[in-house]
């Protein structure tokens, strides 16, 4: 639950050369203890989050869209435009304006409604959440006093970069009559727009303390802005259940660790109680060798995202050595992936992912629904079944076989949503090794797909 925040400076329109004098004014007179509670600004670390303000997503989610959702108007994005504004009786200008924007999120209500969303565009609609209301920035601030940077890329034209400040505090915080408070920063303009004013937008994280970045967008290791903020970061923050090209994006993160950037990503964080579980499931001592004679592995998953399906075979394999020899896609209704790996004793194992339909789609695309461990050794007592205390063990436990399966309710945790997550991600930064092995192996997946 999050505690309750008390705004000590509503968002004010700057210049961005006096963003940092607008808040030592700030401070300096909330500074004294006159009222009885003196005030002091943020400091354990900063934040910078790239936020696209939602057209693509929209774009997306209305099938009007396939690209990448990184905030800047190239060429497939204006065609995506015009054919937007062309359907609903617009001016097709190819830039975005408030009047668009408006209409797609009417089209989309709609849409969601009348549940003419494609599996496929569900991603995109399911994370069009702006946090325009600061939600996810009040959890984070309550836990952690901070600055907050917020960048808001928008697709209109290109008229320089605007700059709010505010400061917020959250009330928890108030030790013998002290407040420690939140500073908020957004800068809002084109990609590109933003792009040039990148040194200043570094500039802007607290020297001497850590720094993060949460990209809520699609990775681009080329984007000019991005590369500027790694350079400068600690760790960067991504949420692979927001990638519309799951498999592409992937890739694109594992290019990243091979290059020594430190990542992380907040889906690999919701894997936690199927990894544990897993493992739990081996720890009997009559159990711990039969882990290694599983030769057959099924996942399935909500469809629309692979990224946690692909993760969590990625860390499987890597704990027990296997290496990827062959990915293939058969589509389908369960968009059927399959996976062989080899292990050291020459050994094949097949992994078949499948993408399950679901008439009420949840909050995270691609979450887990099911796993089964299985071999084709009869008389190895590794079969093993986990399933989503939310959609039953129906389909795992109708292939039972001649053995008996070890069958636990895997049940999420409360602290599963993103803010939660993300501000447990942010009392550490750097290499988190088991993430890095375990997407080293999903690449080489990734790397075999024909």
């Amino acid at each position: 639950m999050v505690s309750p925040i008390v705004s000590l400076q509503a968002p004010k329109d700057v210049s961005i050369d006096e963003i940092e004098a607008e808040l030592r004014s700030l401070w300096q007179s909330q500074g004294s203890e006159e009222d009885g509670a003196a005030v002091t600004r943020a400091a354990t670390f900063s934040l910078i989050v790239y936020e696209p303000d939602g057209t693509q997503q929209l774009l997306a989610s209305l099938g009007f869209y396939t690209g990448p959702i990184d905030g800047i108007a190239g060429p497939r994005t204006k065609a995506a435009i015009k054919a937007a504004q062309k359907a609903y009786n617009m001016e097709a200008t190819g830039k975005s304006d408030n009047t668009l924007l408006k209409q797609l999120q009417t089209e989309f209500v709609k849409a969601k409604a009348e549940d003419k969303l494609t599996s496929e565009n569900k991603t995109a609609a399911i994370n069009y959440s702006p946090d325009s209301e600061g939600a996810t920035a009040d959890a984070i601030a309550a836990a952690n006093p901070c600055r907050i940077v917020t960048l808001c890329p928008i697709l209109g034209e290109d008229t320089g970069v605007k700059a709010q400040v505010s400061a917020y505090c959250p009330i928890n915080k108030q030790t013998k009559n002290t407040l420690v408070c939140c500073e908020y920063i957004t800068l809002s303009g084109t990609a590109e727009a933003l792009e040039r004013i990148g040194g200043i937008i570094a500039a802007l994280a607290i020297p001497d303390l850590p720094k993060f970045v949460w990209w809520k967008a699609t990775p681009t290791p080329e984007h000019p802005l991005f590369k500027r903020l790694v350079s400068s970061s600690d760790t960067v923050i991504f949420d692979s259940s927001s990638f519309v090209h799951p498999e592409a994006d992937l890739k694109s993160l594992a290019e990243l660790l091979q290059q020594d950037t430190a990542l992380a990503d907040i889906n690999w964080r919701r894997l936690a109680p199927w990894q544990e579980l897993t493992a739990a499931a081996f720890d009997p001592p009559e159990r711990r060798a039969e882990i290694y004679e599983v030769d057959q592995v099924t996942i399935d998953y909500e469809l629309g995202n692979q990224s946690q399906a692909l993760m969590f075979l990625g860390w499987l394999a890597s704990r027990l050595k296997w290496t990827p020899l062959e990915y293939h896609w058969e589509g389908g209704d369960y968009d059927i992936r399959r996976v062989k790996f080899t292990d050291d004793k020459q050994r094949d194992i097949h992994a078949e992912l499948a993408g399950i339909p679901t008439a009420d789609w949840g909050d995270i695309p691609g979450d887990l629904v099911s796993l089964r461990l299985n071999s084709t050794n009869l008389d190895a007592d590794c079969c093993t079944v986990l399933c989503s205390s939310t959609s039953g063990c129906m389909k795992m436990e109708a292939g039972g076989g001649a053995q008996s399966c070890y069958i636990e309710e895997v049940t999420p945790l409360s602290d599963q949503k993103t803010e939660n997550l993300l501000a447990q991600q942010l009392q550490r930064w750097g290499r988190e090794m088991l993430f890095e092995e375990s997407m080293t192996i999903t690449s080489q997946i990734l790397q075999l797909l024909k």
